[in-house]
């Protein structure tokens, strides 16, 4: 039976991949290699992201996002090419780390974390568009937003490994900000069209 810290610590790397996957494995990768991280035995196998290849490829991508998520329209075009990766990341952390358990257990966990990424991924890229739509101060406004989420992801990496119920609970406060955001949307959006329609002939 997989401990449930385990699945905390899997469901946090899922949804912090669908904000910056790269970084994730970049900044997990250096912390197990230089031995600032101590994971736990059912985390072991995540051990192959501090083989120097890994953290090599990851740091380049991750070099690459970090300048191309702070140019306007850019990020957008890098965001939808990573609709894709992020969840992909996610699923694929996941089915590794869980390798000889139940099946079962394996898929289940693998579509918690890949949906937990696409929809972390999903508000970050749709907060980047409507930015680049309505933002006066661009590019500082994008600076500042992919500099915000750097800093959550590598900072909440902390919580992930070392107090992964902890960083649970920051990942369903954030899912809660999204589904409240969601539902804001939707009405405003619903109210225009309503707006909108021609009134009713008499």
């Amino acid at each position: 039976m997989v401990p449930f810290s385990t699945l905390a610590t899997l469901f946090g790397l899922g949804f912090f991949s669908g904000l910056n996957v790269y970084a994730v494995v970049f900044v997990s990768g250096l912390a197990i290699r230089y031995h600032w991280l101590t994971l736990t035995p059912e985390l072991q196998s995540l051990d192959m992201l501090g083989q120097p290849g890994v953290i090599i490829i990851a740091g380049v991508l991750y070099a690459i996002e970090f300048v191309a998520d702070k140019i306007p329209w850019v990020d957008n075009v890098w965001d939808a090419i990573h609709t894709v990766v992020r969840p992909l990341g996610a699923v694929f952390l996941a089915l590794h780390v869980l390798g000889d358990q139940d099946p079962a257990i394996k898929i289940i966990a693998a579509l918690i974390c890949g949906t937990l990424a696409l929809t972390s991924h999903a508000a970050k890229a749709g907060t980047r568009l409507s930015t680049n739509l309505v933002s006066p101060v661009e590019p500082f406004s994008n600076i500042g937003l992919s500099l915000a989420e750097d800093a959550i992801v590598i900072g909440a990496l902390y919580f992930v490994y070392q107090h992964p119920f902890v960083a649970l609970g920051i990942v369903l406060t954030f899912l809660g900000a999204i589904l409240w955001f969601a539902l804001k949307l939707i009405r405003g959006i619903r109210s225009r069209f309503r707006r909108r329609s021609p009134a009713p002939a008499p």
